[in-house]
């Protein structure tokens, strides 16, 4: 039962702290490092000295540096075709902790749940602030909905796009 409200606790603390890095973001367009950067070594600990850890230190440590690398080459890419940045380092520091407290494997998941939300919000958000598609919108709170989805609910999205229709 004590491991149990432990793990529970971890849980509400981690929601707790992507909720404000979804509000943070919102208001100052920024993922501030002394926030991700301690989230990221927290979810390594966490996965590899705790007896109820969420995933195996592996998974922890190849979830870090693929959700980081993810979305640092895509904000290569982009700036080789766009000139510019596509995507903050904060929002890839975030996928890295991501992927250090949930695993790489829930990396793909998060990723498309972000990408989708986000497209829908970031319309959303051009639209109310009344700015034009070029116009830059933070996509840090899509992750960290996703992420929290993620944590609550493990493989929502893989079990609702790979069940079979009865």
């Amino acid at each position: 039962m004590g491991n149990f409200v432990l793990l529970d606790w971890i849980r509400i603390c981690l929601i707790a702290i992507l909720v404000y890095l979804a509000y943070y973001d919102l208001r100052t367009f920024r993922l501030p490092d002394v926030i991700t950067l301690p989230l990221i070594l927290l979810g390594l600990l966490f996965n590899s000295l705790s007896n109820q850890r969420f995933i195996s230190f592996q998974d922890a440590i190849i979830g870090a540096i693929l959700g980081y690398t993810c979305l640092w080459l895509l904000n290569l890419l982009y700036r080789i075709v766009k000139k510019q940045d596509g995507v903050g380092m904060g929002d890839a520091k975030l996928l890295a902790a991501l992927g250090a407290w949930l695993g790489w494997f829930a990396l793909p998941s998060i990723l498309l749940m972000a990408s989708l939300t986000g497209l829908i919000g970031g319309i959303i958000w051009l639209q109310w602030n009344k700015q034009n598609h070029r116009s830059a919108f933070p996509f840090g709170p899509f992750l960290a909905i996703a992420g929290i989805i993620e944590l609550l609910w493990p493989q929502t999205l893989q079990t609702l796009l790979l069940s079979k229709p009865v």
